[in-house]
């Protein structure tokens, strides 16, 4: 298998968070399901995402710097494929619905690329600073193509290929707009499939490459197609059909190891679990999700996947098992501190900008 690998994957900002308005939606026979639906144009923010994201950037760092288990049960590969999965979820979900709304290409790619470039070169740069490379790999880096075969990731840097892939799907849907217009994300569902069925027949259960990767990304497309009411009524009644446990249940089981190929069907499973968690938004679990922790974390979370391998590779992840333990308090207070940091002083002014950028092109 190909690259086997448990990072996550953290990058929304806050302009992609989704907007809803409360409705009802009457079922064919005496059922009636409650749902809210989303609607970007309403402008208000729908926390149940906010709560994912800031669970999923837990789930990371518990299994790149914690211990979550004897190693015979992998809990710590569970536990990073579970944050890779959502985040990938809510990226395809947010970036489809935005671009069914709006499909203006450069505009979203000036917001994309200013929102990830700035922090993941910064960091590329302070990485290769410390371990020297070759300018092949530099460029496979800065250029996001490093989790291709053959792969140019260092450990310091193995992090980085989430951010490829991400960057990667940026460029592909962005083309499919500008040639196909928003009938071209239509084509999605067909696409996620494929890259299903080629993990299936290659035996590629989990990997850092982005065509055994990309349909966690896609399933979260066709929940957005789904909800934004591409396909019907009744998709959206189906997804309100599921218990948001049950689905909880069945998409921790498609992220064990254990499990073998139940792995394959984990994109679905976690687009079925948010979407569940989106149309009944007044459940147990969405107000579970909803706190103001796990929605800090969440706007911090891009940061803290970013950074956390790099102080990992200092004196703060240094040592025997029993030293780098008990030095993981400290390091968890440097990256929460830096993290801040960079999210309300670094990034959030790098949104800014590009939204002034996007507001004077369309002004000229």
């Amino acid at each position: 298998m190909n690259g086997v690998v448990t990072e996550g994957a953290l990058r929304e900002s806050p302009e992609f968070s989704a907007e809803i308005f409360a409705s009802s939606v009457q079922g064919d026979g005496n059922a009636t399901i409650p749902m809210d639906e989303p609607q970007i144009a309403d402008r208000m923010r729908l926390p149940v995402l906010d709560g994912w994201r800031g669970l999923s950037i837990l789930a990371v760092l518990g299994a790149h710097l914690s211990p979550l288990g004897p190693k015979t049960l992998h809990f710590n590969a569970a536990a990073g494929m579970f944050g890779m999965a959502i985040f990938f979820t809510l990226s395809g979900f947010l970036i489809t619905y935005s671009l069914l709304e709006q499909p203006k290409v450069v505009d979203f790619l000036t917001k994309r690329f200013f929102r990830i470039l700035p922090l993941a070169w910064l960091c590329m740069a302070i990485a290769f600073a410390m371990h020297p490379a070759s300018i092949g790999m530099l460029m496979s880096h800065f250029l996001f193509y490093a989790n291709l075969p053959p792969q140019q990731l260092i450990p310091v840097t193995a992090h980085m290929w989430s951010l490829c892939v991400e960057v990667q799907f940026y460029v592909f849907i962005a083309l499919l707009v500008a040639l196909r217009g928003r009938a071209g994300l239509l084509l999605i569902p067909v696409l996620c499939l494929g890259h299903t069925a080629l993990r299936i027949a290659y035996g590629v259960q989990a990997s850092s490459v982005t065509y055994y990767r990309v349909d966690e990304i896609l399933a979260g497309c066709v929940l957005a197609l789904a909800l934004h009411g591409e396909f019907g009524k009744q998709a959206e009644r189906f997804v309100a059909w599921f218990n948001p446990f049950l689905l909880l249940a069945l998409f921790v089981l498609a992220c064990m190891v254990q499990s073998g190929p139940l792995n394959y069907v984990r994109p679905y499973f976690a687009a079925m679990l948010v979407g569940a968690t989106i149309v009944r938004s007044s459940g147990v679990l969405p107000r579970l999700l909803h706190t103001k922790a796990l929605l800090y974390l969440a706007a911090i979370s891009y940061a803290l996947y970013v950074i956390h391998p790099l102080l990992a590779d200092t004196w703060l992840g240094s040592g025997d098992v029993i030293e780098k333990y008990a030095k993981r308090p400290l390091l968890f207070i440097v990256l929460f501190a830096l993290a801040h940091l960079s999210t309300f002083y670094f990034e959030r002014p790098c949104i800014f900008f590009s939204k002034h950028l996007v507001k004077r092109w369309r002004q000229s």
